[in-house]
C-alpha cells in the first residue's frame, strides 16, 4: 500500500519535470492507476479485517476526490493541446 500511495505523487512530480505536457499527461495516467491499485489493497485490507469499514471509506472518500482533481488536470491539459 505504501509503495502505490508514494508512486501517486511522485509520478506527478515526474511528468511535471517532463519536457512535454503529453508525457505530463502520460504520467498522469500512471499516477490514476497507482491511485486504483491503492483503491483496491485499501478494499482487500477491509476485507481481511485490517481496517474497520468505516475508515475504508473515510478513506476511499479522500481517494475519490484526488481522482476528480486528477482527471481536472487531464482534462485542462488535454484541452491545452487541442
Amino acid at each position: 500500500m505504501q509503495r502505490a500511495a508514494v508512486s501517486i505523487p511522485s509520478n506527478l512530480a515526474e511528468g511535471h519535470a517532463r519536457d512535454s505536457t503529453q508525457e505530463f499527461l502520460r504520467f498522469i495516467a500512471i499516477a490514476l492507476g497507482s491511485l486504483a491499485e491503492l483503491e483496491t489493497q485499501l478494499i482487500v485490507a477491509e476485507q481481511l479485517e485490517y481496517i474497520t469499514n468505516p475508515k475504508l471509506q473515510e478513506i476511499l472518500t479522500k481517494t475519490d476526490e484526488i481522482q476528480r482533481m486528477l482527471r481536472g488536470l487531464q482534462k485542462s491539459l488535454k484541452a491545452k493541446l487541442s
